[in-house]
C-alpha cells in the first residue's frame, strides 16, 4: 500500500474519497469487522485507525502498529500523534516520547506542544519546562503554564507570562500572535488560584477587558470554586454574557436547592440584557426537575423575543416533542411563522417535522415537507429521510437521498450500510477525490488544504 501524506491530509480535512469516522463506527457496529480491517490496509486511515485500536484492546498491539506503519512512514503528523497517544495508552510511555522526539528534533510546527505535555504526563515536567521556556511567544500560553505547574516552577512561569500583560495590542492578533494582554491576564490568573492566591487571581481577573468572555467564564469559575456565592450573585446581576448565572445556578443544583437555581436565573433575566442563552440553561434545568411546561413557557417567549432565531426554535420545537406536546408545539411556531408573513424557508421549515410526524404520523410530515417550495431539494432530502429511517423505512429514505446522491453521500451511504448493502456504500464514499491543490510551502503536511 502507497499512501502519500498529503493526500491524506486532504481526504481527512475534506472528508472526500475516504470512509468517514462515523461511518467507520457504524460498520463496526453492524459487525462489519471485516470491512474496516480490509480498507485498513487500504490507505483509509480512519479504518486504520479504528482498527489499530480493536487489535490494540485485544491485546495485539504489534499488530496494531504495523497496521499504522505506513501511515507513520509518511512522516504525517496525525498518524504520529495517534500511535503516540495508543502507545501511551498501552503504557509504552518511552516509545511514545521517541517517536515524538523524532518529529520534535525536526521541527515540525505541532510537535513540541506534544511532546511536552507527554513529557510532564510522565515525570519529566522539569525538562518540559525547560524545552518550552525558549519559546513562550509561539506556543499557547496554556502548555507552558500547565507544565509549569507540573514542574514545581509556577513563580518562573508567572514572571514569563506577567510580561505579557504589559501588552497593549495595536493590530490584534498579528502583533502579538495572539498573546494579548487579556488572554496573559487570565494565565497569570491561572497561576496565582493554583498557588492559593485566589483573592490575587481575582483581582488580576477584575483588570481584564469586559468584552473577554473566557475570562468572565474564568471568574465565575474561580468564583464557583471557592463557594464565593455573594461575589458571584454580585456578578450575575450585571453579567450580560450569562456565565455567572450559570454557575450559580449549578452550585445552587448541585446542592439539593433547585429554586434557588431558579430563581438565579430568572433575577438575572431581569437584571441584564444578554438573556437567551441563561433563558435556555433555565429551561433545561427545568425539564431536568420534571417542569416540562414551565420550560416550554421560558423558551416560548425567547421566540416571540426573537422570532426566526432557528437555535431558539429547535429548543422550543425538540421541547414540546420531548414532553409530548406535538400539537403546542406546532401551534407556537405557527402562531411565529404567521409574525413573520406565514411563509418560512427550508431552514425554519423543517423543525416542525419531528412535531407533524409526532401528531399525526410519518407520511403526513414527509407530505407536507414535499409540498413546502422547496422540498425536492439536496438539503431538504436528509431530513426527509430521517423522517422515513426514524420509522423503520430506510429503503426509502434511500431512495429520496439516491436522487441528491453527491451532496448527500454521507447520509445515504450511512443508511446502506444499516440495509447491509456495504458494497453500495463504499461505492459512493470511495469515489476518486479531487487532488490536492498545490501550495508553496515547507516539508509539512498538515495545514487545511483549502
Amino acid at each position: 500500500m502507497a499512501v502519500d501524506a498529503t493526500d491524506l491530509e486532504y481526504r481527512v480535512r475534506t472528508r472526500s474519497g475516504c470512509i468517514p469516522p462515523e461511518l467507520v463506527s457504524r460498520l463496526l457496529d453492524r459487525g462489519h469487522v471485516d470491512v474496516v480491517e480490509l480498507h485498513a490496509g487500504s490507505g483509509q486511515w480512519f479504518c486504520a485507525l479504528a482498527w489499530a485500536r480493536l487489535l490494540g484492546e485485544q491485546g495485539r498491539q504489534a499488530d496494531a502498529l504495523d497496521v499504522l506503519a505506513p501511515y507513520l512512514a509518511t512522516g504525517w503528523w496525525t498518524a504520529v500523534a495517534a500511535a503516540a497517544e495508543l502507545l501511551e495508552c498501552w503504557g509504552r510511555i518511552d516509545e511514545a516520547i521517541e517517536i515524538t522526539r523524532v518529529r520534535m528534533e525536526a521541527g515540525h510546527p505541532m510537535a513540541l506542544e506534544f511532546y511536552t505535555r507527554l513529557l510532564a504526563r510522565h515525570g519529566r515536567a522539569e525538562e518540559a519546562f525547560t524545552l518550552l521556556r525558549p519559546h513562550i511567544g509561539e506556543l499557547p500560553l496554556g502548555t507552558l503554564v500547565d507544565v509549569a505547574g507540573a514542574a514545581g516552577r509556577d513563580e518562573e512561569a508567572a514572571a514569563l507570562v506577567a510580561a505579557r500583560t504589559e501588552h497593549r495590542c495595536t493590530d490584534f492578533p498579528w502583533c502579538c500572535n495572539g498573546l494579548d494582554r487579556d488572554t496573559a491576564i487570565g494565565y497569570l490568573a491561572v497561576i496565582r488560584e493554583r498557588q492559593g492566591r485566589t483573592d490575587e487571581a481575582i483581582a488580576l481577573l477584575r483588570t481584564s477587558s469586559t468584552s473577554l468572555l473566557n475570562n468572565h467564564e474564568q471568574m465565575a469559575a474561580v468564583l464557583a470554586r471557592h463557594g464565593r456565592l455573594d461575589e458571584l450573585r454580585a456578578m450575575a446581576a450585571t453579567d450580560d454574557s450569562g456565565r455567572a448565572v450559570q454557575h450559580l445556578a449549578r452550585l445552587l443544583e448541585e446542592a439539593g436547592n433547585v429554586e434557588g437555581a431558579i430563581a438565579a436565573y430568572r433575577q438575572a433575566g431581569t437584571a441584564v440584557a444578554g438573556t437567551s442563552h441563561s433563558a435556555f440553561e433555565l429551561a433545561q434545568l427545568l425539564a431536568r426537575h420534571g417542569r416540562g411546561s414551565e420550560a416550554i413557557d421560558v423558551m416560548r417567549a425567547q421566540a416571540d423575543i426573537h422570532n426566526g432565531d432557528d437555535w431558539i426554535l429547535h429548543t422550543l420545537a425538540e421541547l414540546s416533542f420531548e414532553h409530548g406536546r406535538p400539537e403546542e408545539g406546532l401551534a407556537h411556531l405557527d402562531a411565529l411563522a404567521a409574525a413573520r408573513g406565514g411563509e418560512e424557508d427550508w431552514d425554519l421549515y423543517w423543525i416542525r417535522l419531528p412535531l407533524i410526524a409526532a401528531r399525526d404520523g410519518v407520511d403526513e410530515a414527509v407530505a407536507q415537507a414535499r409540498s413546502h417550495p422547496e422540498g425536492a431539494t439536496r438539503y431538504a432530502a436528509p431530513h426527509i429521510a430521517e423522517l422515513l429511517a426514524g420509522a423503520g423505512r430506510t429503503e426509502e429514505a434511500v431512495a429520496v437521498l439516491a436522487q441528491h446522491s453527491s451532496s448527500n453521500r454521507h447520509d445515504l451511504a450511512g443508511y446502506l450500510i444499516d440495509l447491509s448493502r456495504v458494497e453500495d456504500a463504499l461505492a459512493i464514499l470511495l469515489q476518486p477525490a479531487p487532488s490536492p491543490p498545490k501550495r508553496p510551502g515547507g516539508p509539512w503536511h498538515d495545514e487545511p488544504p483549502f
